[in-house]
């Protein structure tokens, strides 16, 4: 087993340096996990590290899930085969930029809940879910013959609350379901004081300043062993951001520095992978920075698993001190299917019964009350006034499309300055629409409890309206007939179809659309912004195709110049 002693780890009563990338199953189709396993021991490596979204697992209340993406005990055990340790990190709040940090958005329904704390309310849900997800570990811990050697307590806590009761009970967890292995925390320099254990090794998450770092470290905790849980060797992307790109020589040299000190190090991301569907989280601060829809981190390995200069870089540092093994042999992985026309349109309006689940209530709900996770809600009630009515639109999270008598009035944003709106209502009795987007909850920081669509009823003309019908539309049903209706409003379905004889992986370029979502053969890719940028392609990973008559559909959300789209071989994030 992993242990402590003499300020260092120990592997077997034998000093063991922590070699470790971070590969998440749950951001890679399960058919590229091997690819990805292989490159990473193909470094140098000994290690993988992964995080466990609770989201993804129990996506409702008492309905759990581990199958396909979310088959975590295959990947430990084809990290196995491929002759790796597995450092585990299950803690219910991951950040990881996912949706909500991990944590699920029903917890949200229950308003006096307190979140990441040691409250009983919110440890009674952790306990559930733990009594399903934990006990499938024990087998896989090194002593019972598996490649797990670590697990973390929670995740960069220090950097949220103080409540060490809190962190106590994970501990009091693992050992309630025999997980007897190395247990560790992991926070930024600044913030170890508030989210470590006195009797838990602390390790630190950093992407440069060894030495100032790890003083900090040996002035809380002298003689700590020294592990980098997460080297930010890049950084995520956010709609309306650049495209953030650190170079391979700079990580190499800090990675130089910790191999010199013998320090122990996680690559934060070897591979960073996709945020698929609607599981994109954002940042909070000043303003609202959703995370865009890949995850390529400028890590070790692209968004598509191809090798990167910068891996080569890293591999050259570590051969400085042990021999490393061959290269790996890369084989194509990509091409070009070309255009795809997707004549076939129909708008979400004309097929909103069969996409959507529908409820009513005295005044408007937030997505999350109506028992919705993700994607659109569309808010629709009767205003029996005529005329110019002022509203604000600060309740409304986070992007807004509204409609007066199906006819398209405005766009609102949670990051517009002038949040006031005026809007006409043409006749004395009108219909109002408001269709909403959760672009993805806070993952970090004091704004956790994101609530997400209208949050409350609006204060329109001087007056609130009542009774109001609400469509949860999570894009988990897509339309199966468009030769229905006349509407042409937005938002549309685009549908065509496409060969991929080859069965490799390639990128659809969305140009001449604006905002929206691209499903392949029913399977969400994720969220498209073309006019906000940087990411301008998403990632199609080839297992998803199959030889004939694969289906495309685009949501398109505003409008568009084209009913073709591109399947191309090569990304473009910025």
């Amino acid at each position: 087993m992993l242990t402590v002693k003499n300020e260092s780890f120990y592997f077997e009563e034998e000093p063991f340096q922590i070699l470790s990338g971070g590969i998440h199953y749950f951001r890679t189709v399960p058919e590229h996990w091997e690819d990805r396993l292989q490159k990473l021991k193909a470094l140098g490596l000994n290690t993988v590290e992964t995080y466990i979204p609770w989201n993804f697992h129990e996506p409702k209340k008492g309905e759990f899930q581990f199958s396909g993406l979310a088959d975590i005990e295959r990947f430990i055990e084809l990290a196995q085969r491929v002759g790796l340790y597995v450092i585990l990190r299950p803690a219910p709040y991951i950040c990881a930029e996912w949706e909500m940090g991990g944590l699920p958005s029903w917890l949200l329904k229950d308003k006096s809940l307190v979140m990441r704390s040691s409250d009983p309310s919110f440890l009674k849900h952790v306990e559930d879910y733990f009594a399903v997800l934990l006990p499938k570990f024990k087998r896989h811990l090194y002593q019972n013959g598996g490649p797990v050697i670590a697990m973390q307590i929670e995740n960069e806590y220090g950097a949220y609350g103080n409540d060490l009761a809190y962190l106590d009970f994970y501990k009091d967890q693992y050992q309630k379901h025999g997980l007897d292995t190395f247990l560790f925390t992991s926070d930024g320099p600044d913030f170890i004081t508030q989210g470590s254990l006195p009797d838990v090794t602390t390790t630190l998450n950093f992407g440069s300043r060894v030495d100032e770092s790890f003083n900090a470290l040996e002035a809380f905790k002298p003689g700590s062993p020294k592990m980098v849980a997460e080297f930010w060797i890049g950084w995520f992307d956010y709609w309306s951001g650049e495209h953030t790109v650190r170079s391979g020589d700079d990580v190499a040299a800090v990675f130089k520095e910790i191999m010199d000190k013998n320090i122990s190090v996680n690559f934060y991301m070897f591979h960073g992978g996709t945020n698929f569907g609607f599981m994109n989280g954002a940042n909070h601060y000043d303003i609202y920075y959703p995370t865009i829809t890949s995850y390529d981190y400028d890590s070790l390995l692209t968004e598509g698993g191809a090798i990167t200069e910068k891996y080569k870089a890293v591999k050259r540092v570590l051969s400085e001190y042990s021999e490393v093994p061959a290269d790996f042999e890369e084989t194509p992985t990509t091409t070009e299917y070309g255009t795809v026309n997707v004549t076939e349109s129909v708008s979400l309006f004309d097929v909103l019964e069969s996409i959507s689940e529908k409820v009513e209530h005295i005044v408007p709900l937030p997505m999350e009350d109506i028992g919705q996770a993700y994607g659109y809600t569309l808010y629709r009630t009767t205003v029996n006034r005529q005329g110019e009515l002022k509203m604000n639109s600060g309740n409304i999270r986070d992007r807004g499309f509204i409609y007066i008598n199906g006819r398209y009035a405005a766009t609102t944003y949670i990051n517009d300055e002038d949040k006031a709106l005026v809007l006409d209502f043409p006749e004395r009795v009108n219909t109002l629409e408001i269709l909403v987007e959760n672009m993805g909850r806070a993952n970090y920081g004091e704004h956790l409890t994101d609530q997400k669509g209208l949050l409350k009823n609006l204060w329109l003309g001087e007056q609130y309206f009542f009774h109001w019908e609400m469509f949860k539309i999570e894009m988990d049903r897509l339309p199966l007939d468009y030769q229905i209706g006349n509407e042409e409003r937005f938002p549309k379905f685009f549908r065509g179809t496409f060969d991929a004889a080859e069965g490799l992986d390639a990128y659809v370029d969305t140009q001449g659309f604006t905002k929206g979502n691209v499903f392949i053969n029913g399977f969400n890719l994720g969220r498209y912004w073309n006019t906000a940028g940087p990411q301008q392609r998403l990632y199609v990973p080839g297992p998803l195709l199959k030889k004939e008559n694969n289906e495309v559909v685009v949501l398109e959300l505003e409008n568009t110049t084209t009913d073709q789209i591109q399947l191309l071989d090569q990304p473009k994030l910025g």
